[in-house]
C-alpha cells in the first residue's frame, strides 16, 4: 500500500528517458543504437525482397528460382546495385533453358516492379517503423547525397538518417 503520509517522490521528471532508452549523455549508446535498429530495417527489407523474388520466379518457372530469391535477398542490403546483382542469374537461368523472349521481357518487368517496390515504398516505410526517420527524408537525402557525394552519398544516407534522427527524436 502507498505511504499517505509522506507526499510522492517527484525528484524525477516525466520527460526524462526509461531504462530502455540509451542516457542522453551517451551518445555513443545513442548511435549504436541507431545504427542497429537501421540494420534492423535493412535486414527486413531483404528478407521483403527475397519473398518478392521468390514468388515472382516461381510464378515464371525460372530453373533454380529459390537458389535466385535467397541470393537477391543476401545482395540487397548492397544499396542500388544488388537490385542488379540478383537480375543476373535468373536472366542467365531463362536464357540458357532455352525459354522464349516473353518470359525474359516479363523477368524484367519483375525486376522493374520489385525495385520500384523497394526503394519507394519498402525501404521508407521499414526505415520509418524502425529508426522514425520520416519518409520524405529516406526518399529525398539519398537524392541529395548522390548529388555532393556520387557513390558514398548513396551508399550512408540510410544509416546517417537513422543516425541524425536518433539524436533528434525527443526523449520518450
Amino acid at each position: 500500500m502507498a505511504d499517505l503520509g509522506n507526499p510522492p517522490d517527484r525528484s524525477r521528471s516525466s520527460l526524462q528517458p526509461g531504462p530502455s532508452v540509451a542516457p542522453p549523455g551517451n551518445p555513443v549508446r545513442k548511435a549504436g543504437h541507431a545504427l542497429a535498429q537501421w540494420w534492423r530495417a535493412a535486414t527486413l527489407e531483404a528478407l521483403c525482397v527475397g519473398i518478392l523474388w521468390g514468388i515472382g520466379l516461381l510464378l515464371l518457372h525460372v530453373p533454380l528460382a529459390p537458389m535466385w530469391a535467397l541470393l537477391a535477398a543476401f545482395v540487397s542490403f548492397i544499396p542500388h546495385f544488388g537490385g542488379v546483382i540478383s537480375l543476373i542469374g535468373p536472366v542467365l537461368a531463362i536464357c540458357f533453358s532455352g525459354h522464349d523472349m516473353y518470359r525474359l521481357g516479363l523477368l524484367l518487368g519483375l525486376y522493374g516492379v520489385i525495385v520500384i517496390l523497394d526503394q519507394l515504398v519498402l525501404q521508407p516505410y521499414l526505415l520509418h517503423r524502425t529508426t522514425r526517420v520520416p519518409v520524405w527524408a529516406s526518399l529525398l537525402v539519398p537524392i541529395a547525397l548522390g548529388i555532393v557525394i556520387p557513390f558514398w552519398g548513396v551508399l550512408l544516407a540510410p544509416p546517417l538518417l537513422a543516425v541524425f534522427y536518433a539524436f533528434r527524436k525527443p526523449a520518450a
